[in-house]
């Protein structure tokens, strides 16, 4: 059924629910549409070669996290995320441990049954054969295990964690090492064979995303190879855009008139000033919403208005910027 789906006083019935069409953003969201700049590129290649931890800063949407993802679909990575929280320990990007059910089990049991390894945890473990003694004594009973294979871990947003995150984090970001003490009792060495054992060619790839909310320590940063994603200019986001909607691959009015309405709201010639910039996620959102409400690629942005301050929603966030925004729009299209 047509748009609107929702709102009473609808002149027709309201659309069910099931009936209401989600749009398909899995070319806006496919990894093998991503564009890296030849800086990104060298940056990246860097840090494969070095074994070291790529740290990657940026606006929010400019995609830092994607760029994991699209290492792992050209190189052939499984990837890892482990996406960082304000109570995230840096333990946690090795393994949790249940312990109220492993108290609740009472004195005999098998600890290895109450862990669960986590993103950075799982890629050294399966940079090992199983077969390997010491790999084996950390395994839970009946765990999948496809080592030895190499794997990207994605350590999303480090930014949020508490500062002692990074700090925790040094010698096991350079050994690739952790240890389980709750292993350590059974048997078990309790702790993941370290780089001087780990076999070069399953070597983990470690990719670091920051929205700089929080400096990092220097110790921290030594470890790492750095490069911010600068936002895209004028070209590059014609070029983004055309790539990932496959309505606007032939360009056109309507694309070149969005991206310059875009820039503006972003302060592009300070012609209008907003407190949250949009991003470029949220124009690809917008770009395709439009196309779906009905905007051809051969037309003028300008006839389409009502439609534009119908989705504004999707590149405004807050209420002074809205008020802001319509006002420019209103006055810059008065014909």
């Amino acid at each position: 059924m047509a748009y609107p789906y929702f709102g009473k006083g609808l002149e027709r019935a309201s659309t069910p629910a099931a009936d209401i069409p989600t749009l398909d953003r899995s070319q806006i969201e496919n990894p093998s549409g991503y564009r890296a700049s030849p800086d990104l590129t060298h940056a990246v290649n860097v840090s494969l070669l070095l074994g070291m931890p790529l740290l990657v800063t940026g606006e929010p949407g400019t995609g830092k996290t994607q760029l994991a993802y699209a290492m792992g679909n050209e190189i052939g990575c499984t990837v890892f995320k482990f996406e960082t929280k304000s109570t995230s320990q840096a333990r946690d990007l090795f393994y949790a441990f249940d312990a109220l059910r492993a108290f609740k089990k009472g004195s005999d049991y098998d600890p290895r049954d109450f862990i669960t390894y986590q993103a950075l945890g799982l890629a050294i473990l399966e940079a090992f054969p199983k077969d390997d003694a010491r790999i084996a004594a950390l395994l839970p009973p009946g765990i999948a295990h496809r080592g030895p294979r190499r794997s990207i871990v994605l350590i999303d947003e480090i930014d949020k964690a508490p500062r002692d995150f990074p700090n925790d984090l040094l010698n096991e970001i350079d050994r690739l090492y952790f240890r389980v003490p709750e292993l350590q009792n059974v048997g078990s060495p309790g702790a993941a064979p370290g780089e001087d054992t780990m076999p070069r060619r399953f070597r983990p790839i470690v990719v670091i995303t920051s929205n700089s909310e929080k400096g990092l320590p220097d110790a921290f940063l030594r470890r790492c190879i750095y490069h911010d994603i600068p936002f895209p200019k004028t070209g590059e986001l014609n070029e983004i855009a055309a790539e990932r909607i496959v309505e606007l691959r032939g360009g056109g009015p309507l694309l070149t008139e969005a991206i310059e309405l875009f820039e503006m709201l972003r302060g592009k010639d300070r012609t209008v000033s907003l407190k949250k910039k949009p991003s470029t996620a949220e124009l690809l959102n917008w770009l395709q919403v439009l196309i779906h409400r009905g905007a051809k690629p051969g037309d003028s942005l300008r006839q389409h208005k009502p439609l534009v301050a119908q989705t504004l929603s999707t590149l405004i966030k807050n209420s002074d910027d809205s008020r802001a925004a319509q006002a420019f729009i209103d006055s810059r299209w008065t014909a």
